[in-house]
């Protein structure tokens, strides 16, 4: 069931601009669509439709910065019929409008990203998360000299909208994520090629992911701070595209400090 599981995403990656419904990825690989739905959501984390909303999320990215395609162009071309479901959609997903998304490239050449803690809204009274992120040998040699590393606090186990808490991490790759408040978390982690200019830095050509192996619980009241580690890897190629813009979200943190 694996294997279909694998070839039912690649066939979604593949046909993203396509109008493709659960019968045809079920007749694809030869099962049911009832048990391939449940496969698939256990072995990639997400259902087959959200997974094809993330690729063509992915791909509505590219052509935003690549091209000067209206926004409702773009819609139509990754296969969406109304704009206004598009944006919506893609705010929610990416953390910020296709428009604002189109900017991006500016922003982070006036304030490239670096180092910063984003707590979260609990403040002082929130949970703590503590923790270092590793990356593989592998994960090192594609991204190329200094990876940026950002981890994040997100409800589900998929990098969607904005983090909980987040951080831009140093060299040392520590991290204290503060301010959580009450509720149940997956830890996420994702490497950028810190040397590229900002197109690469907003879709990479490699993706580089983790996640921690046990969520986060955080309660109401005094806690122990808790500790998760999380290594990073490549991801096979059917792993679901991380659509959260990353970058601006330490860039934007930065521009606020210096307008102080």
């Amino acid at each position: 069931m694996r294997e279909a599981v694998l070839e039912a995403a690649r066939f979604l990656a593949g046909g993203r601009t396509l109008a493709l419904t659960l019968d045809d990825v079920a007749d694809h690989v030869g099962y049911s669509p009832f048990h391939l739905a449940r496969a698939f959501e256990r072995q990639i984390g997400m259902p087959p439709g959200k997974f094809l909303a993330a690729q063509r999320f992915q791909l509505a990215k590219q052509l935003l910065l690549d091209t000067g395609e209206k926004v409702v162009d773009v819609c139509n071309e990754v296969g969406f019929c109304a704009p206004g479901t598009f944006t919506t959609r893609f705010t929610a997903t990416v953390g910020m409008s296709p428009q604002r998304f189109r900017q991006l490239p500016d922003l982070l050449d006036a304030h490239p990203p670096r180092p910063v803690r984003v707590p979260g809204t609990a403040g002082a009274a929130g949970g703590v998360v503590t923790g270092r992120a590793w990356l593989s040998p592998d994960a090192v040699t594609a991204l190329g000299g200094t990876p940026a590393v950002y981890v994040g606090l997100f409800p589900q186990r998929a990098a969607r909208g904005i983090p909980v808490s987040g951080s831009l991490l140093d060299e040392r790759r520590e991290f204290v994520l503060t301010g959580v408040p009450p509720g149940g978390y997956r830890l996420l982690a994702c490497a950028l090629p810190a040397g590229a200019g900002p197109r690469e830095q907003l879709v990479p050509q490699v993706q580089v992911v983790g996640v921690a192996a046990e969520p986060v619980r955080i309660r109401r009241g005094p806690a122990a701070p808790q500790r998760r580690d999380v290594r990073l890897a490549i991801a096979p190629l059917w792993t679901p595209p991380v659509l959260v813009a990353l970058p601006p979200l330490a860039s934007a943190a930065q521009e606020r400090r210096s307008t102080r």
